[in-house]
């Protein structure tokens, strides 16, 4: 896939941006799974030399975004069933944690919150918004995230998100995959409102394991 076009960087543009824009082309997509990634064509992309380019890579390649056979080649990392099946679980488990810490702060402005996101979701899914669909279901989750008030936590969901986010979208033209997912997020908020923080673990954990049974469902991604 050809590279995306994008405004040449100016001088003092830091290589943590650099590094943001890779990441964000390589979960949405833009370039693709397997793709052979050249430094010079990205450095002439961006406007910027090689070196924060090799950098964005190396980080990249650490997160297990990109790899690299020594001399030979670098490219975007496929996508596999294997990666949803080794995040989710994590992902899960994490978010449960950030559930029972959020529990006693959450208010009905939080509420309303989700059920925005939700009903943001129901729409993109209604015009096959990917992206769209893509940060909805993330406005959902993050709620819950925020109010956990733990800043490590934070962290670690977030770079997982990553990669669930790009797992998600290569799977998102297949048989409406987050689209079961509204009313489980439908029953997570009613056990909410109701201060039910078991049936909302149970909401929770159901939500995560039904995704992945989702994914199973359907096999490696197209």
């Amino acid at each position: 896939m050809p590279i995306p076009k994008t405004d040449v960087l100016s001088r003092t543009f830091i290589r943590d941006d650099v590094y943001v824009s890779l990441r964000d082309w390589i979960v949405t997509g833009a370039l693709e799974p397997g793709e052979k990634l050249k430094d010079k064509e990205l450095a002439t992309q961006l406007g910027v030399s090689r070196t924060p380019i090799r950098e964005a890579l190396r980080k990249l390649e650490d997160e297990g975004l990109v790899e690299t056979a020594a001399n030979r080649w670098t490219r975007v990392t496929p996508i596999t069933l294997r990666d949803a099946e080794t995040i989710y679980p994590i992902i899960q488990q994490l978010e449960e944690l950030a559930l029972t810490l959020a529990f006693p702060r959450l208010s009905p402005r939080h509420l309303q919150t989700m059920q925005t996101a939700n009903s943001d979701l129901k729409m993109a899914l209604r015009q096959n918004n990917p992206h769209a669909a893509m940060v909805a279901d993330a406005s959902f989750h993050q709620v819950l995230i925020d109010l956990a008030n733990n800043p490590e936590l934070s962290t670690i969901l977030n770079q997982l998100k990553v990669k669930y986010q790009r797992i998600e979208l290569a799977y998102f033209s297949e048989a409406g995959l987050l689209l079961a997912s509204l009313e489980e997020h439908q029953q997570l908020i009613s056990a909410l409102k109701t201060k039910d923080l078991a049936a909302a673990h149970q909401a929770l954990t159901c939500n995560w394991q039904a995704s992945i049974e989702r994914l199973r469902s359907l096999g490696e991604p197209s």
